[in-house]
């Protein structure tokens, strides 16, 4: 019997704090993103809830190998965490210089590995309303730890971090508070998303990685097009795949 194949599935990894982490709740982003994109790649998600981006860059190479391979795109998305204020959040806080540094790091280490910089989308940490967010410090017995004028300021970081890398990004940021007058319907405390911040973030980026993967080829033949008698002749070869039908 001659050895069979493996499937190599191309990837899409977003990189991220909590906002990431929990894209793959119901109705959130990066669920709906892998939906999309269900038997043409792997939606991978590598969220880590309360990171900034000093750790980030620090467990990259353990989450990414040098060299990476079949790797369509990867969202970094932090800033949310960094921009926590330092006298109220010490742990978190990354003063905005370091941030912009590490955030070059992230993308250099990606380049490093094999990953093109057209590959790679950074995206601002969203807008933070801070009378919703203050609520939540305050039920927890703290004082208010973030700002929105602060989270502006790492969100244009983030904008022109990108351009020096020659990164792709997504300013959620300014396009919240562009979209409706009151852009706290996009998040559910303040900080996080809700269904229709999700709903947001998913439309957004979806027309950033479109052109990264719409040439991605459907895995494995539409099982309508599976010879029932002599499956093995087109679900072991090499052949061309099927299409997108689903039923």
């Amino acid at each position: 019997m001659s050895k069979i194949k493996h499937i190599v599935w191309p990837q899409v990894i977003l990189f991220g704090d909590s906002i990431t982490q929990f894209s793959f709740q119901t109705s959130g982003w990066g669920a709906d993103i892998a939906d999309k994109l269900a038997r043409k790649c792997d939606v991978v998600n590598r969220g880590f809830s309360g990171y900034n981006s000093k750790w980030a860059k620090i467990v990259l190479p353990r989450l990414i190998p040098s060299p990476a391979s079949d790797i369509a795109a990867v969202t970094v998305f932090f800033g949310a965490n960094d921009c926590a204020l330092e006298d109220q959040n010490p742990q978190q806080h990354i003063p905005l210089q370091e941030y912009s540094e590490n955030m070059k790091e992230i993308a250099q280490y990606l380049v490093s590995a094999g990953v093109s910089k057209d590959k790679i989308i950074f995206i601002t940490p969203p807008p933070l309303h801070d009378k919703d967010w203050e609520k939540q410090c305050a039920a927890k017995g703290n004082a208010l730890n973030r700002t929105n004028s602060v989270a502006g300021q790492y969100a244009q970081a983030c904008v022109k971090t990108a351009a020096q890398c020659g990164a792709e990004v997504l300013d959620l940021w300014t396009l919240m508070q562009k979209d409706v007058p009151d852009f706290s319907v996009y998040l559910s405390d303040g900080l996080h998303l809700s269904d229709q911040g999700n709903q947001f973030v998913a439309a957004h980026l979806w027309k950033l990685l479109e052109s990264r993967v719409n040439h991605l080829p459907f895995i494995l033949p539409y099982w309508g097009d599976v010879d029932y008698k002599s499956p093995e002749n087109c679900l072991l070869s090499d052949g061309p795949q099927g299409d997108s039908a689903t039923t």
